[in-house]
Order: C-alpha cells, then sequence, then structure tokens
C-alpha cells in the first residue's frame, strides 16, 4: 500500500496523465474555456491595437520632425516665435560653425479650408548641405523658381489636400490680407501625409509681411566639435532669450505633450485585461470546486501537491498562451484597420498630418504576449493553491466543494492592499507620470475583490439571523439566504465578477462626467461676451499675423457694439525640453481676475506689487511643471533683461496642458512693442442684435477673414470635441462593460450548472422545479444587488483616485466631482436583470436532470 501512495514520478506516462486532465477539462466545458480565452484576446487586442497606433503615430511624426531638421547639428530659436535676422551672421561666423542656415516657418490659412498649411521659407543655397529633402522641384524650364518671389512648392500631400497641381494659382492668408502665389512644383521627398509649403526665405519673409524676422537658425559644426560644450558655451552667451537646442530636443517635446494621454490610453485598455483576468479566475476557482473530489482521487493515487499545482497553473497559462496569440492577431488587424479607416489621431490631436503605418513591433509583442499569459497565471493562483491544500480524504466527501477556498475569507492581505493604495495617492509623479496613481487604482480594485468572500458571509449571515428571529420568512427566500450565508467562498465569485464589472463603470462614468462638467462650467465662466471674433487661422493665430491697430479701431467702431476687448495670443519657450508655453495678453482688472478667469485660490492684490513690476496669472501646469506659487518673482523673456514677473493668482485651464499665462495687454504691448490683436470679445449694446453685430463685422473690408462665433456656439463645439477625445475611451469602457457582464453570466452559469446535486437533493424533500428557479433568480438578485452596492463603493473611491490624483498629475489641472446617476442606474438595473435571468436560464438546465440521477453519486 506505501508503494501505492508514493509520488508519482515526473514520466511520459505523468505527461500523458496532463494531457488527460486538459483533454477531459477542454471537452468538457469547452465553452467556458473559449469565453476565458476570447476574454484574454480582447484585452491583449484592445492594449496592443493601442500600443501599436499610438507607436505608429509617435514615430511617423518624430520622423516628420526630423525631416524638417535635416542634418543640423544644433537649431538656435527665440524664447518668443520669431527673432531678428541680425542673429544669422553672428552665428554664420562663429567659431567652430561649418554651416548656418536661416529658417522662417509659420502657419497661413488657406481660404475655404479648416486645416493651417504650414509654410516653411529657406535659404536653397545653405538647405541644400542641411535639409535637401526640403528643396523644391522646379521644372526643366524654369530652374530659378526656387528664387522667384511668388513661386511655392507644395508637397504631395498638400497638393492632393488642396486639389491644385504644379501651374496653378494658390491664395494663402497672411492675417486680414490675402497673398497670390504660384505652384511652381513639388518637393524633393517628403513624410506620407506631410502637408508643406515651401518657398524662398526672402520672398516669404516679404509676401507675408515678416521682412527681418526668422523663426531659427540651423547650424552644422565643424568635424571635430565637442557638439555638448559648443551648446552650453552657446547658450550661456546667447542668454536666456534664446534656445539652443539639439534636434532631438524636438523629439523630447512631443513626446512630454504627449506621453500622458498615450499612457492613460495603455492603461484604459489593459482595464479589459483586468475584467479578463478576474474572469480566468472565476473559471479555473469554479472548475477547482467542481472537480474537488477528482483532485483528491489524484491525490490518493499518488499526485503530489506541487504537481496538482503545476497541473491547474498549466491549465491558466494555456488559457493565456491561446488567448494572448489571439489577441496579437486581432490587436494587430485593429490597428491597421484603424489606421486605415480613422487615421493616427485616436482623439488627442497630438500628431496631425501625418499617415502612418502599423509595423510589427517585437518587443511590444513579447510584453503583451507575457501580458496575457501572466494575467491568466495570476488568475489561477488561488484556485491552484486551495486545491493542492485540500485534504484528500476530506476532499472526497460530498459537499466538500462548500469549503473550498474558504482560505480566501482572511481579510489581511485585502486589508494591506487597501493600506498600500492609500498610501500611494500621496506620493508625487514618477517621470511625470502618476505610476503610484495607477497602483493604487489596481491595489484597490484586488483589495476590495479579496475582502468579498469575507464581506459576502457577514452580509448575508446577518441576513440570514434576522430573517431567522424574525420568523415567518418564505422557503424560498430563507433557502437563497442560507445558500449565500453558508458557502460564501463560492458566491463571492458570483459577487466579485458584478463588484469588478460595477466598480470600474462607476469610477470611469464619474471620471467623464466630472471631467464633462467641469470643462462646461470653465467654457461658461469664460464666455462672458456676446460675440467673440478672431484671425481665421486654423492653427497658431501668432504665427499667421492679426489684426492691425487700424483694423482695430474699425471693428471697435461697427455700429451697435459696445465694447470690444482685444487680445494676443502667442507662445514662450521656457524650458527647451518642455513643450511652449502659451501667452495670453488680454484685458484683466489686476484688483479682480476672477472676472475673465476660473481661478483656483487666493489672488495677490495689486498693493502688494512693488514698484515695476508686472502681475501675471498662470494656469495649474505652470505650477506642477515649473513650480510657480503665487505670490513668485519670476522672469521671463519677454521686454528688458531684469524685468520682474509676479505670479499674482492661478487659474483653471483645460486648453493647454503644457501650461499658459496671463497678463495684461498693455503691459505686453509695453514690453514687446506688438500692436496686433489675434481675438476680440465683443460685448453688444443694449438692445442691439448679435445678428446686426455680425453682418456689420461682415460688411468690412477685411470681414471675410474673420471667424465670427457666438458663446453657444463655442460651447457647442468645445463639447463635441471633448466627446471626440474621449471617444475611444467610451469604447474601451463599453468593452470592459461587455467583458464584465459576459463574466458575470458565465460565473452565473457555471456555478448553478455545478449544482445539479443540491437540487436533486431539494426535489427528494420536496422542492419544485418553480420554487428551483426561484431559489436561483433570488440568489441572482442578491448578489447582484450586493456586488452593485460594493461595486459603487469601491468604484467611487477609485473614481476620487482618479479624478483627484491621476489626472491632475496627468494633465496638470483639477476639477470637481460628478456622479451621474442617471448613467450609473441604468447600468446596474441592466446588470442587475441580467443577472437574474442567466441564474434562472441555467438553472433550467440544472433542474431539468432526474432528481435521482443528479444524487447518484453523492457518495
Amino acid at each position: 500500500m506505501a508503494a501505492e501512495l508514493r509520488p508519482l514520478p515526473r514520466t511520459p506516462g505523468h505527461r500523458v496523465l496532463a494531457r488527460w486532465l486538459l483533454g477531459a477539462e477542454w471537452r468538457s466545458h469547452r465553452a467556458r474555456a473559449l469565453v476565458a480565452i476570447a476574454t484574454i484576446a480582447l484585452g491583449v487586442a484592445l492594449g496592443y491595437a493601442v500600443q501599436l497606433i499610438n507607436s505608429a503615430a509617435f514615430n511617423e511624426f518624430s520622423a516628420a520632425t526630423r525631416s524638417l531638421s535635416g542634418q543640423a547639428d544644433l537649431q538656435i530659436r527665440g524664447a518668443q516665435p520669431f527673432i531678428d535676422e541680425s542673429i544669422y551672421p553672428r552665428l554664420a561666423n562663429r567659431p567652430g560653425v561649418a554651416l548656418a542656415s536661416p529658417v522662417l516657418t509659420f502657419d497661413v490659412t488657406v481660404p475655404g479650408q479648416r486645416d493651417a498649411l504650414p509654410v516653411l521659407g529657406i535659404d536653397v543655397f545653405k538647405a541644400s548641405r542641411i535639409t535637401p529633402d526640403l528643396l523644391g522641384v522646379p521644372s526643366p524650364d524654369q530652374p530659378l523658381d526656387t528664387l522667384s518671389p511668388d513661386a511655392v512648392f507644395l508637397s504631395t500631400a498638400a497638393q492632393q489636400w488642396l486639389n491644385v497641381k504644379t501651374g496653378d494659382r494658390l491664395t494663402l492668408r497672411s492675417g486680414t490680407s490675402n497673398v497670390q502665389l504660384r505652384i511652381a512644383g513639388g518637393l524633393g521627398r517628403t513624410r506620407p501625409g506631410q502637408r508643406l509649403a515651401v518657398m524662398d526665405i526672402a520672398a516669404a519673409q516679404w509676401r507675408f509681411g515678416k521682412i527681418g524676422k526668422l523663426s531659427r537658425v540651423d547650424v552644422q559644426l565643424e568635424r571635430g566639435i565637442d557638439r555638448e560644450r559648443f551648446r552650453r558655451d552657446l547658450q550661456a552667451r546667447l542668454g536666456n532669450a534664446w534656445v539652443v537646442a539639439e534636434t532631438r530636443d524636438t523629439e523630447s517635446r512631443t513626446d512630454r505633450l504627449s506621453r500622458a494621454y498615450r499612457i492613460n490610453m495603455n492603461v484604459l485598455a489593459l482595464v479589459a485585461l483586468f475584467t479578463g483576468a478576474f474572469l480566468v479566475f472565476s473559471t479555473q476557482a469554479l472548475s477547482v470546486v467542481r472537480r474537488r473530489s477528482q483532485f483528491a482521487m489524484l491525490r490518493v493515487l499518488g499526485l503530489t501537491r506541487a504537481q496538482l499545482l503545476r497541473q491547474i497553473l498549466l491549465e491558466g497559462a494555456l488559457l493565456g498562451v491561446l488567448g494572448s496569440l489571439c489577441g496579437l492577431v486581432l490587436g494587430y488587424a485593429m490597428a491597421s484597420g484603424a489606421l486605415r479607416f480613422f487615421g493616427s489621431d485616436l482623439g488627442g490631436g497630438y500628431f496631425p498630418g501625418v499617415q502612418p503605418r502599423v509595423g510589427f513591433e517585437p518587443l511590444a509583442s513579447a510584453v503583451f504576449l507575457l501580458l496575457g499569459i501572466a494575467v491568466s497565471v495570476l488568475g489561477s493562483i488561488a484556485p491552484a493553491i486551495d486545491a493542492a491544500r485540500a485534504r484528500p480524504a476530506a476532499a472526497l466527501k460530498a459537499g466538500a466543494e462548500e469549503g473550498a477556498l474558504a482560505r480566501l475569507a482572511t481579510p489581511w492581505p485585502a486589508l494591506a492592499c487597501l493600506a498600500i493604495a492609500g498610501v500611494l495617492t500621496r506620493l508625487p509623479p514618477w517621470f511625470d507620470t502618476p505610476i503610484a496613481g495607477y497602483l493604487a487604482v489596481a491595489l484597490l480594485l484586488v483589495g476590495g475583490i479579496a475582502l468579498m468572500p469575507r464581506v459576502t458571509a457577514l452580509i448575508f449571515g446577518a441576513t440570514s439571523r434576522v430573517r431567522g428571529a424574525r420568523g415567518g420568512a418564505g422557503a424560498t427566500g430563507t433557502l437563497a439566504i442560507a445558500r449565500l450565508a453558508n458557502a460564501p467562498g463560492q458566491a463571492s465569485i458570483a459577487m466579485g465578477g458584478v463588484l469588478s464589472s460595477f466598480a470600474l463603470i462607476v469610477a470611469m462614468a464619474i471620471m467623464v462626467a466630472s471631467f464633462r462638467v467641469s470643462v462646461d462650467a470653465w467654457v461658461t465662466h469664460l464666455l462672458s461676451a456676446d460675440l467673440y471674433v478672431r484671425v481665421a487661422s486654423g492653427g497658431n493665430s501668432s504665427d499667421s499675423g492679426g489684426l492691425q491697430p487700424g483694423e482695430q479701431k474699425r471693428i471697435a467702431a461697427v455700429a451697435g457694439i459696445r465694447s470690444a476687448a482685444f487680445a494676443r495670443i502667442t507662445h514662450l519657450t521656457l524650458d527647451p525640453a518642455r513643450p511652449d508655453v502659451a501667452l495670453l495678453a488680454r484685458e484683466i482688472d489686476a484688483a479682480d481676475p476672477g472676472a475673465n478667469l476660473q481661478m483656483t485660490g487666493a489672488v495677490l492684490s495689486p498693493a502688494a506689487l512693488h514698484a515695476g513690476e508686472i502681475p501675471v496669472w498662470v494656469s495649474e501646469a505652470m505650477v506642477d511643471l515649473y513650480g510657480y506659487r503665487l505670490g513668485q518673482r519670476v522672469r521671463l523673456p519677454l521686454g528688458a533683461p531684469g524685468q520682474v514677473f509676479v505670479v499674482a493668482g492661478v487659474w483653471r485651464d483645460y486648453a493647454r496642458q503644457s501650461g499658459a499665462i496671463q497678463m495684461r495687454l498693455a503691459d505686453y504691448r509695453r514690453l514687446t512693442g506688438d500692436t496686433t490683436a489675434t481675438d476680440v470679445a465683443v460685448t453688444v449694446a443694449q438692445g442691439t442684435r448679435v445678428e446686426r453685430v455680425i453682418d456689420g463685422l461682415r460688411a468690412l473690408p477685411f470681414g471675410a477673414s474673420l471667424e465670427l462665433s457666438q458663446p453657444g456656439d463655442i460651447r457647442a463645439r468645445t463639447l463635441v470635441i471633448f466627446d471626440r477625445s474621449f471617444a475611444v475611451t467610451y469604447l474601451l469602457e463599453a468593452v470592459a462593460i461587455v467583458i464584465g457582464l459576459f463574466g458575470v453570466a458565465a460565473t452565473f452559469s457555471a456555478q448553478t450548472l455545478a449544482r445539479a446535486r443540491e437540487f436533486g437533493m431539494l426535489r427528494h424533500v420536496g422542492v419544485t422545479r418553480i420554487q428551483i428557479l426561484a431559489i436561483l433568480a433570488s440568489e441572482g438578485g442578491l448578489l447582484t444587488a450586493c456586488g452593485i452596492a460594493l461595486g459603487f463603493a469601491l468604484g467611487f473611491a477609485i473614481s476620487l483616485i482618479l479624478v483627484f490624483v491621476v489626472n491632475p498629475q496627468s494633465f496638470h489641472w483639477s476639477m470637481s466631482l460628478h456622479v451621474p446617476w442617471l448613467v450609473l442606474g441604468t447600468v446596474a438595473l441592466v446588470m442587475l436583470i441580467l443577472s437574474c435571468s442567466t441564474a434562472v436560464v441555467a438553472g433550467r438546465g440544472a433542474v431539468s436532470v432526474d432528481a435521482v440521477r443528479a444524487v447518484k453519486e453523492d457518495w
């Protein structure tokens, strides 16, 4: 007998046994395995597709940016959009410089088009050695068109966009003036989808009113020059008003600008994989419970705990391998289709004007393959350990499955997860990314789900005692509650599926609703005028020119206008490694800036300023990215080098996550000498219709170049842009909801079918089939209602992390909390109906089995 109980050796026979067990489980419950595989596949596919799309878009955008820099070692530009061209000869004659190429770049408006067209002015003789791909290709009979003042060369994408060809006339708009140009040819080589117009730099300066201005100077250094040392010395000599950067700094700026968006999209896509992990857990847990006596028999026959543990983990890993491989194929197909039919923009607008192609990424593929397998194995660990620890003698007895997974009721690991999650919410971002916040969300989910066995036992145990004390309870309700109170481990599996699904739904819904309501309130606060006017640009209005002083006077003199508040929008470079900061100069009352801006706290009184100091109001992003604080004295690349600016307040800005600074228009004009304006807020005289003012503005000589918008239209467009930006978020959330609901249905179905012996015994003692179905419906309703209640609490806690930790650390803005009760109530009702219906439908199959046959194995 002792020989029979020795552990089974790791022989070919043992491998055959493992294959038999796998095959038997697959054949007996193929549908359940397919559901788990499909869930893992969908989770991996979503994450992999988002990664491929973002990676392809970023790489293509970076390649397009590099093509504009060519072979330059350094780029010298100003902290403001344009610099004086006198810097060019100084750089060209500087020791160590082999070649300097002046560049003028700006956006122009194309009448009839919504998007802007980038224009690049170059010195063809210098650019031929640094950026040869950007040289125009003139026709053979007009080789000097590259120097012609009316010639422009368009990239292939720009020609297709504008539906023009060589020899056609093209009208471009700079500010309020139209510029007529002749299309002289195409460009040497540009990236697919890259819209670009190139012309001689002198012609660009003259035709577009930028005489004496440059955007940057590209520099090639002599051989043997230490580039980093040269850069530091030149930066120190030029001062903070200038930026000496390497071409790779532009990619770093783009990476910083879109990193938070890309990471958030990937994390959101992996939510589906998390719900898949729980589905694998429920599948494996129910499988272990169902096969508990089989495993006990194998243990008696010599199978060791380690061998049984490996067997169950192998089953989970196999689900992960199959699901991950299918997910990689599906994800690649999804990414290819999305790039082909919808482009590279997943709603964030970070990669305009590129046409990337998805490519196979070995590292990303390996990561998502291993991630899918790891998720499946993690979902199998708890059931595997429980099966391995079970005592064979007890597990062989009928009814022993009710004690399965009892060890999961231990609350301490769950409480530890919750405590660690609380600590992580207090940590700052790591590498400008809310990694601690994401970990806190994950631990909160894991801890909340891990508490379910204990919570289930407490809730239904108390309910059972209360009903027993009152007496007179119906048999159906009593049996349903008794089952839930006495088998909390299995009940918690079903309720955990409801909780995880609904918690994620609640968290995402509250986060999106809070963001949307906050944006709506922010826009409504800012739009205090009756009409808003701006120079039609389609791009960066500061680059496209603006309203001249004479034009501003004509606008203010239009009949029906009580007041016209002009503004100038431009940008500054405060850190070469970060994206530019927006600078908004407008009419602001320093004593009451909250009349124009949505302030987040106290403001600095004008009396607190020293003589010569200029107040500025910064967005929340400036606090996070640059450390600005109320009352702090800072230096900005405006005016004289010694000019002092004082942070007079912090305001909320949902439009510019890289930071924005507001200052009084009079201060801006005095410091820069720039008297143009890009935006106008018009207040209509009392009793005058807005439509009449609009007609008056349209009748101006430059009226065709103005964009006129009423506050309601701007608010509507803002919310449309918001919804478009979150369209993928809504889709991924919907997929996670579907997976979660499907997992709940599968769990209820599996548990119901596994209880055929229990139903047979109830039939023997006189319970009818209708009553059993009523018991199942009651159990499903009670579990789902409890899961929804606890899921709301857990989801609300997660939403607090998303709203007050993840979003501020990712995008550097705050928001108010808003709960979409109607949406959550609707989803809760759907889940309740689905759970009850699934329990009843699955129960029909279980109670249809003959009562005697159902209990014949009850030995």
